[in-house]
């Protein structure tokens, strides 16, 4: 298991846990990002990533990144 933030450009990665608080977790959830599904990084900047989740680009910060393990 590692965050997302050390995961390859275009892999899928199938989401374990997420971290966090209970209010950071919910709104992770929220954005599609749910332990089971699946999760693919299209770019990273900076360590502020673009991903596909559930057929949708989301652009997330690398603290927010480190709390998605997959």
């Amino acid at each position: 298991m590692m965050p997302l933030t050390m995961a390859n450009l275009g892999e899928k990665n199938i989401i374990k846990r997420l971290g966090g608080k209970e209010e950071t977790r919910k709104f992770l959830e929220t954005l599609g990002f749910v332990p089971g599904g699946e999760v693919t990084v299209i770019s990273e900047i900076g360590g502020n990533m673009i991903v596909n989740v559930k057929d949708s680009r989301v652009a997330i910060g690398k603290d927010m990144a480190n709390k998605i393990m997959v």
